[in-house]
């Protein structure tokens, strides 16, 4: 499998899916989330309404809209509360959960934002060890995943652990 960091909006990826940090309503949010509700159109909050929510560490499926990308594959990551709670497992979860359901529709390439480190509050460096960790050691059909990054410091910390080889 092939990865790479990427400065960029994860709704302009053509990918064959893009992965939306989603909170448990799926029903838009700010950030990421709320940028690819818009970018996607009306059509996908109906959808998203159909699939009933999702609970953390889960991640569901909707087809792209007005996206370049075909799917969109919403993982539900934790809220930082100090660590101790079980977030780095519930992130974790999220990263494996969205690769499977990349494999149940036949992606091939995935695009992630930096799940939980916007307004969820997960620190940066821990989140992206988590992020490049579990994606390296997930079994996947997935051929190439990009990790989308909205500003230089996310990008930094992502190109510092693809060539550190965490």
């Amino acid at each position: 499998m092939k990865l790479e960091a990427v400065l960029g909006d994860i709704t302009q990826e053509h990918v064959d899916a893009i992965v939306n940090a989603a909170n448990s309503s799926l029903l838009g949010g700010g950030g990421v989330d709320g940028a690819i509700h818009r970018a996607a159109g009306p059509g996908l909050v109906e959808a998203c309404r159909a699939l009933g929510g999702c609970p953390e560490g889960d991640a569901k499926v909707t087809a792209g809209f007005d996206l370049p990308a075909r799917w969109i594959i919403h993982a539900v990551g934790p809220r930082w509360l100090g660590g101790r709670s079980g977030e780095p497992e519930t992130l974790a979860a999220c990263y494996r959960n969205s690769l499977a359901r990349a494999d149940e529709v036949g992606a091939t390439t995935v695009s992630f934002p930096a799940i939980s480190t916007g307004i969820f509050g997960y620190p940066l460096e821990q989140a992206t060890d988590i992020a490049v960790a579990t994606v390296r050691s997930t079994p996947t059909s997935v051929e190439n995943v990009r990790f989308v990054c909205f500003d230089r410091t996310t990008l930094e910390a992502y190109e510092a652990r693809l060539t550190a080889g965490t």
